[in-house]
């Protein structure tokens, strides 16, 4: 996830109810960035970033992984059906994405995938990443080349295995913005592209932050089929009624500057809690965000994955259970809804 503003990044470093409703129509702004209909993909325009861990689960952070079991992944998945979502984004090609495609194809759910593959930093941004304290040794580049290569391998193989299920690849998640912690170089990212694309029929992106794109993504555009952009006012410091206009201008700054590619927003989000936000932050102002986009997206034909399905308790500093890199979720950790959920028919990502 994030688009970071530095100075609520360093915050959150150091750092370690749903409130009265309020105003969602959607800002009377020229719609000017529209998009042929084929743009969308498989046909949607609200979709959702998907990962399933729970209280007490979590990816490997060098002590092996926590992962959700086979029923409680199924369990997300028939929620996730059940109000109406049926494209999710996977961020790699490890074993809970390898089992959430084999629970789709087996049960038959109505679920179509972009899948991601995750690319690990191969070079070192520790001057670049707020966060990133001392240089990666290289060692461990070393390791995490080799290991996505072996990522690029798994995610061809499940692409072509569950072909009618994956209906896009997305090869590395901000692993080319300036902040952050895992830096791959473009001409890396280039050729992993080139590889996916020589090797499967589905689509193939890459997920970055909109600035990135706009200033420095030329080369990458000229070789993905469509442009996967992130993008977060809350970490820009705007407010509520500034994120519609606010996205709005990010991606017609993307268009303006890659004129002619399909684009699609693969991360945008609003927390429920955060105390980094403060007041800015609350279960009302992501249902209106939520609300401002699909109108806009429906408008445009672009597909919005929305971030994200489920709070993640795992994610940012273990002391601040208000941090918020733990509260994007359309549903608490427990999966019960938000606010959001209670205003979103499932007729309406139809």
């Amino acid at each position: 996830m994030k688009l970071r503003n530095l100075l609520a990044i360093i915050v959150f470093a150091i750092a370690g109810c749903s409130p009265a409703p309020e105003s969602t129509a959607a800002p009377n702004i020229a719609r000017t960035v529209n998009q042929a209909p084929d743009a969308l993909l498989a046909g949607e325009v609200m979709a959702v970033a998907y990962s399933g861990f729970r209280e007490g689960q979590h990816p490997d952070r060098g002590d092996g992984a926590v992962n959700p079991s086979n029923d409680e992944i199924l369990e997300d998945l028939e929620i996730l059906v059940a109000h109406g979502f049926t494209l999710i984004r996977l961020y790699d090609s490890k074993e809970n994405t390898q089992t959430t495609l084999e629970l789709i194809e087996k049960h038959q759910l109505p679920v179509k995938v972009l899948l991601g593959m995750w690319l690990d930093a191969e070079i070192s941004n520790h001057e670049g990443c707020p966060w990133l304290d001392a240089p990666i040794p290289d060692e461990k580049l070393a390791e995490n080349t080799l290991e996505n290569v072996a990522e690029v391998e798994r995610g061809i193989e499940l692409a072509k295995r569950y072909k009618d299920i994956v209906v896009a690849v997305n090869v590395g998640n901000e692993a080319l913005v300036e902040w952050n912690d895992h830096m791959v170089p473009l001409e890396k990212v280039i050729a992993y592209v080139r590889q996916v694309k020589a090797a499967i029929d589905q689509p193939v992106t890459v997920a970055d932050n909109y600035e990135w794109w706009i200033q420095d993504g030329a080369p990458l555009a000229a070789e993905v089929d469509f442009l996967g952009i992130h993008t977060y006012p809350a970490w820009e410091e705007k407010t509520i009624d500034e994120a519609l206009p606010y996205t709005i201008e990010n991606m017609e700054g993307v268009h303006a500057a890659l004129p002619g590619k399909p684009v699609a927003i693969l991360e945008a989000g609003w927390p429920s809690v955060a105390i980094e936000f403060g007041e800015r932050a609350s279960e009302a102002k992501q249902a209106r965000h939520y609300r401002e986009l699909q109108a806009w997206a429906t408008d445009t034909n672009t597909t919005v994955f929305f971030f994200e399905a489920f709070d993640e308790p795992w994610k940012g500093n273990p002391d601040n259970p208000l941090g918020a890199e733990k509260h994007w979720g359309l549903f608490h950790v427990d999966r019960t809804p938000k606010l959001v959920l209670g205003e979103v028919s499932a007729a309406s990502h139809d």
